[in-house]
């Protein structure tokens, strides 16, 4: 509910108050506000893998009616001098022309890494380049939202994430029962079966991710598969594939939980971890007789 309210209020709102011209409730202080606020916002989506974060970014370009842009790191970098930061200005200079717009860029961390966790010094002058076009005094960014996203925001530089550039962060947990409940019913959309029990199954998949939860109906629709190839005999999926299924398919947000734990106890002095903390304390992590959490 945190996350929703400050997209809300972060990129949603000021958007759309900016794209409709005729708003019944809108005062002119309140649209000049909304104005500086949308001028350039930049948002930092973090969760573990599987998620939703590309999702979440699509979903706000539809609500918002803007053009959307998905950015990754082969996009941008390139192996001849001087390119790569070619690439960064171009890629800025064709967004603004289809204003409003939003840029998503998926795995941000590669490109905003740490700089003594980088090993690659030619990268340096890139990222520079990306800063520049973030908040440079030159540059002109209203009506133009960026969004990184990343499974690990600690390994993200300062620089990148100091007020004025991604000093907003949005945490996108695993879903939570009804969520599970929801990704399963359209996991099995269309596929045949029967007898399927969607809230035990939620509740059987605690920490799973939505990409966990279509993996597991893939795993039962395999399952079946190989039995009508064996008998020829067509029947759907049933309860019984799902448990089997389920003995086979474990959640992969737990490894990305045992890594923030260790963040989250001695490097959130600032808070920015809170969401993830809170997460963690409501049985984001298996719990263990030893640690701090």
């Amino acid at each position: 509910n945190s996350s929703r309210r400050l997209l809300l209020e972060l990129v949603w709102l000021p958007t759309t108050m900016i794209a409709t011209e005729s708003m019944p409730t809108r005062t002119d202080v309140l649209r000049n506000l909304a104005v500086e606020i949308a001028a350039g916002e930049l948002t930092l989506v973090s969760g573990p893998p599987g998620c939703g974060k590309t999702w979440f970014a699509r979903a706000i370009a539809g609500e918002c009616q803007a053009a959307f842009f998905c950015i990754g790191l082969p996009d941008i970098l390139n192996m001849y001098v001087g390119n790569s930061e070619r690439n960064v200005f171009r890629l800025f200079d064709t967004v603004r022309k289809h204003r409003p717009a939003i840029i998503f860029i998926d795995e941000v961390d590669a490109l905003g890494r740490k700089r003594d966790l980088s090993r690659n010094a030619a990268i340096t002058g890139t990222i520079n380049a990306f800063l520049n076009q973030m908040d440079g005094a030159d540059t002109d960014n209203r009506d133009l939202l960026i969004i990184g996203a990343t499974n690990a925001p600690w390994d993200v530089d300062s620089a990148f994430k100091r007020p004025g550039r991604f000093d907003q962060l949005i945490f996108v947990p695993p879903p939570d029962q009804a969520g599970r409940e929801a990704v399963l019913k359209l996991a099995f959309k269309g596929r045949p079966h029967s007898g399927l029990d969607f809230g035990w199954l939620a509740e059987q998949t605690t920490q799973f991710s939505g990409a966990d939860l279509t993996a597991l109906a893939d795993t039962a629709a395999e399952r079946v598969l190989h039995e009508v190839l064996d008998t020829g005999v067509e029947r759907d999926i049933t309860m019984q594939d799902l448990k089997a299924a389920l003995a086979s398919v474990k959640p992969t947000t737990r490894e990305w939980a045992e890594t923030a734990k260790n963040y989250v106890e001695f490097a959130n002095e600032g808070g920015q971890y809170d969401e993830i903390k809170q997460w963690l304390a409501e049985g984001g992590a298996k719990k263990k007789t030893f640690g701090f959490l």
